[in-house]
Formats: structure tokens, C-alpha cells, sequence
């Protein structure tokens, strides 16, 4: 086999797309950077020449054109000078907008300019017949010898490169994308397979990184992920206290009863001398030179010439009501792990232990945007209007999986709407779009996320309802969750695919789904995964709805969880539940 190198092009301003950052554009599921690398994988070595990427490869090189883009003559040059090898080596060049190039067309190049002892370089020629310069086998002298002839490399054009001797060979994979309208009809040739939900869970959270870590108050971090372990700063109790309203008592007993009373909060400097006993309240600090508190129900007051005594019931048990210091923990102990979840107990335990700062990532803050011209949130509906009966109700679903909502928008049918939202809505992590994620006239959402550079992780996901759904991430780090504009679709996307998110931003650790049995599974189920309003049954199990309307929430009354039926359930099938907010 012939050993060769690679150069990809990574960098240059696309212009003709608004400068996004053209390699990272998915088609067919994943970026056409990672499809070129792929098509390269043959190959000795690898450079890609543009802005460095900190997700590439250790094994990969790395560079840049000096001055940072004076064209694709110059990052040719900078990628050759990564590369020393000899005069005779194979040099493929390989531009980074080329979604369909595979290994098979790179290696149909490189055997053709092996196979010719006279040609300096072999070029691809795309289905309409232009010849792909960034497409192309050099040996390494001839390109070297090139470079050096031209009289300045900057902003020339490639096919000043071009040798007198050279092989062309026509390639289906060398059609490149240099607009939005390319993309698009490469998508369109190009349509992923759906994934299934598990698949998309898990390439969402493999995609997502975590949030910077901060240090709040714990008590404001509801819905974070603790970064670093939970340590108690003080012990539990603090110091030995009453488990238990009754007597502190010094000595086996009897015990003469003394007229101070402890009460919890106390601070009294209170001791007991040996046959001594106090009253004491739950809670109370148990006195110095206390032995045992004994509780109410197991003695009795007895009188004598002197005083008062307590005196243990005959047949009472001997044990000791006295919460001592440290018997839940001591300094230092972990409470919670890293990827903790911060709940209510969480913080309440935080709170036990003295603790007041932790350091989190997180909460998720949500924008969330409602799309469309006919959706009215208050007054009166106009002709052709509908009720907005999902905006709403959509924070306390948010919060339900962890998510703080900041802001809301409804957003009109315009041109350049979705332009403006994903530039303009930088006060949260996450933002929610209800709507236009399908192919419609007015479903403007994934050409969008194109033009602003963002990279689809799901495109779409093997469910009813749901399926058209879209996850985004933005150059920046934001993340983008396109819901159906269906409420029932939209509300059941939001349950399956939130949590996964939320547990990519948060590094949080991924908790086992709640399962049950669904008695009635095959009637309810299809031939791809359902998802479908549940009741409890009285026995434990569970019977889903076999008819749904999708179009409002009233299927969920008297409903506790949407479960999750796989395709061609059986009766009785243990499935995924849902639980839903209160």
C-alpha cells in the first residue's frame, strides 16, 4: 500500500456563509471536518491547518497560515512545512468542506498518481465537472517546487499550483460546500438516520462540556451538581445532646433529682457529681459528667426525706438516650461525592454540617423561546390564532429536571428571527426552542443554527411523538434544544432528552431510570418507541393510554408518568416511566 500524508484545510473566512466556522457544519450527523479526518485515516500522518481545535486528536497536528487567512496557497505551505519527509512522499490535500469524501475516492487519487511515473500531481473532478484543486495527490517535490516558484503565496488562488503534468480522476465524493444553499442540498442527499433515544442521550452527553465550576452558597445551588466532594467542616451533633425528653443521670442510680432544668439552646455550664440527675429536654446539651439519659417512660419519681429521686422502672431496658458527639459524623467526613446532585437533602445535610460554600456547576439556565406568528399567550384569539398552552407551563418542567428558566420570548415567523435569538440570547446555558423544527415553510430553526455555526448532535430521534426534535451546540458552548411545536411532543422531548443535557453541563452522575410494568404494553405500543400517558395501578403496576391526542395536555390528568414502550412490547414489559411535574 503507498504511504502517504494529509493536509486538511480548516480555516478561511467564509464569506460566502457569514464566516461561520465551515468545517464544524454537521451533515449527516457529524461535522465535515470529522467526516474529511475520517477519509484521511489512511494516511501516515495528518495536519489540519486553521484555528487550533482543542477536541481534535493529540496525534494530530496542528497549524496555522501566516497571515492568518491569506488563503489556501498559504496554508497549503504552512501545512508542507509540518510534514518534512522525503522528495518522493505522497502529499494529500484535502479541503474541510467536503461532506461526502471517503477513504475509498482519497485512496482511488492517491493509487492513480502512483500508478503514473510521469505525473506531478492527481485532481478529483466533481460530478458537474470542475476539477477540486483542495482534492488532490502531490509528490512532495513537485508541490515544494511549486510553492517556491510563485512569487508570494499570499491570496493566490490554487490553480496557480496546478503542474504542467498531472492525471484527473472523476470523484462523486468531491462536490464541496461553499454556502448555505450547498449544505442544504447536501443535507438533503444526506439525511442521518434517526437515532434511537438511547443513542441520543448518550451523544449528548458525550458532546456537552461541563460548565466552569463556581462557588455559591449552597443554599442558592438547587439543581447544581457538586464539582468537589461535600465535607462536613463540623461534627454531628456538635456535642453530646438528649436523644430524648427525660433525666441526665451520673452513676448506675438511683439518682437524686436536682431542680435545674436543661433545655435545648441552653448554654448552661451545668455538671453532674456522681447519683446526680437533671431534667432534660430533647435536644438539650447533656451536662458535664452526665453518664446516661435515661427517657421519661422508664422511671418513676420517688420521694424521700432529702428530696426528690429518680428511679429506674423494674424490667426497663438499659440503653442510653445520648446523642453523642460526632455519632453521625465528624469533620471531614464526605456527605457527597463529585456529580452530586445538589436536593434538598443535599443542602439541608450541608447545613448540618456548617457548610456554606460549594463548589458546582450549574444550575442549567434556561431561555426559553415560543415560535410562531399564530401563537397568542393573553386576550382574545384573532382568526387563525391559537392558544399558547405549553409557554406557560414550560418553567415548571424546566425546574422539574433541574433547569432554572431566566427569560422568555415569543418569537414571530420572520426572516432573520432565529438569526437574532441565537446571537442575542447570551443569559443562559441552554436555550429552549418550542417550534420550527421541521421542514415547513416557516421551520426556520436548523438553517439558523447552520448560518451561526452550530454543530447538530441530534437531528432527529426514532420516537412518537418527539421525533422531530434538534440538539444543537453553539460555538460558545450554549446549547440549543428545538422542540415540536405539538405539546404533548414538545413536553415528552423536554422529559427524555433534558436530563441528558443537564448531566453534560453538570458533570452530574447519570442516575438509573425509574421503571415499571406497563400491563397492557402490546395494545399501547408500535412498531418504533412510544411514548404515552401512564396511571398506577393498585397492584404497583401500570396501564398505558392506547389512545392519545397530542395536540393539548389533557391526557395527562390523572396521569403520573409518560412511559417509554419500546417497539413491539409485550404485556407486562418492565419499560422506562417518566414521572411528571406536579
Amino acid at each position: 500500500m503507498t504511504t502517504f500524508d494529509a493536509i486538511i484545510l480548516a480555516g478561511g473566512r467564509a464569506n460566502r456563509m457569514g464566516g461561520v466556522d465551515k468545517p464544524a457544519i454537521a451533515v449527516g450527523g457529524r461535522r465535515m471536518l470529522d467526516t474529511v479526518l475520517e477519509a484521511a485515516a489512511d494516511s501516515s500522518r495528518v495536519v489540519v491547518v486553521g484555528p487550533h481545535r482543542d477536541d481534535l486528536n493529540p496525534r494530530i497536528l496542528q497549524t496555522q497560515e501566516t497571515p492568518i487567512g491569506s488563503g489556501p496557497v498559504s496554508a497549503v505551505a504552512a501545512g508542507l512545512a509540518s510534514l518534512s519527509g522525503p522528495d518522493d512522499e505522497l502529499v494529500v490535500i484535502l479541503a474541510a468542506d467536503l461532506p461526502f469524501i471517503d477513504r475509498a475516492s482519497v485512496s482511488a487519487l492517491v493509487s492513480a498518481l502512483a500508478e503514473d511515473a510521469v505525473a506531478d500531481a492527481s485532481f478529483a473532478v466533481d460530478p458537474a465537472g470542475r476539477m477540486q484543486f483542495l482534492l488532490s495527490v502531490w509528490r512532495r517535490a513537485a508541490l515544494t517546487e511549486r510553492l517556491d516558484a510563485l512569487a508570494g503565496r499570499e491570496n493566490q488562488p490554487m490553480k496557480a499550483l496546478i503542474p504542467d503534468r498531472h492525471v484527473t480522476l472523476a470523484c462523486s465524493g468531491a462536490t464541496d460546500c461553499d454556502t448555505p444553499a450547498d449544505v442544504e442540498r447536501a443535507r438533503s442527499v444526506h439525511i442521518p438516520e434517526p437515532m434511537d433515544i438511547a443513542e441520543a442521550r448518550s451523544a449528548i452527553r458525550e458532546a456537552l462540556a461541563p460548565l466552569p465550576i463556581r462557588e455559591v452558597r449552597i443554599v442558592d445551588a438547587l439543581g447544581a451538581a457538586l464539582a468537589t466532594p461535600l465535607v462536613a467542616a463540623e461534627a454531628l451533633p456538635r456535642f453530646d445532646v438528649s436523644a430524648m425528653d427525660g433525666y441526665a443521670v451520673s452513676g448506675p442510680g438511683p439518682w437524686r433529682l436536682r431542680d435545674e432544668i436543661c433545655y435545648a439552646g441552653s448554654s448552661s455550664a451545668l455538671s453532674l457529681d456522681d447519683g446526680d440527675a437533671v431534667r432534660i429536654a430533647t435536644g438539650a446539651q447533656v451536662p458535664v459528667g452526665s453518664t446516661t439519659v435515661v427517657r421519661d417512660e422508664f422511671v418513676d419519681i420517688a420521694t424521700d426525706s432529702v428530696g426528690r429521686m429518680v428511679v429506674l422502672r423494674s424490667g426497663s431496658p438499659v440503653r442510653d438516650d445520648t446523642r453523642r458527639r460526632g455519632e453521625d459524623w465528624q469533620p471531614g467526613h464526605h456527605l457527597a461525592e463529585a456529580g452530586t446532585t445538589i436536593s434538598p437533602a443535599v443542602v439541608s445535610a450541608a447545613t448540618s454540617a456548617e457548610v456554606t460554600l460549594a463548589a458546582v456547576r450549574g444550575p442549567v439556565r434556561a431561555h426559553v423561546v415560543v415560535t410562531g406568528d399564530e401563537i397568542r399567550r393573553d386576550g382574545p384569539l384573532l382568526d387563525g390564532q391559537t392558544r399558547d398552552s405549553l409557554g406557560p407551563i414550560l418553567p415548571n418542567v424546566l425546574s422539574h429536571c433541574g433547569v432554572r428558566t431566566v427569560a422568555d420570548t415569543h418569537l414571530r415567523d420572520t426572516a432573520d428571527g432565529f438569526d437574532t435569538v441565537l446571537r442575542d440570547c447570551r443569559d443562559a446555558d441552554l436555550i429552549v426552542v418550542v417550534g420550527a423544527t421541521g421542514g415547513g415553510a416557516a421551520d426556520q430553526l436548523r438553517t439558523a443554527l447552520l448560518r451561526a455555526g452550530a454543530r447538530v448532535i441530534v437531528e432527529r430521534v426514532r420516537c412518537r411523538p418527539g421525533g422531530s426534535q434538534v440538539t444543537a451546540l453553539m460555538p460558545d458552548g450554549r446549547v440549543v434544544l428545538g422542540l415540536p411545536g405539538n405539546p404533548l411532543a414538545a413536553l415528552s422531548t423536554l422529559l427524555v432528552m433534558l436530563p441528558a443535557i443537564v448531566d453534560g453541563l453538570t458533570a452530574r452522575t447519570s442516575t438509573a431510570p425509574m421503571t415499571g410494568a406497563v400491563v397492557n404494553a402490546a395494545a399501547a405500543g408500535t412498531a418504533v418507541t412510544r411514548i404515552v400517558p401512564a396511571a398506577r395501578q393498585a397492584n404497583g403496576t401500570w396501564r398505558a393510554d392506547t389512545v392519545v391526542r397530542t395536540a393539548h395536555l389533557a391526557g395527562l390528568i390523572g396521569r403520573e408518568a409518560l412511559a417509554l414502550l419500546p417497539p413491539h412490547p409485550i404485556d407486562e414489559q418492565t419499560v422506562e416511566l417518566l414521572f411528571l411535574p406536579e
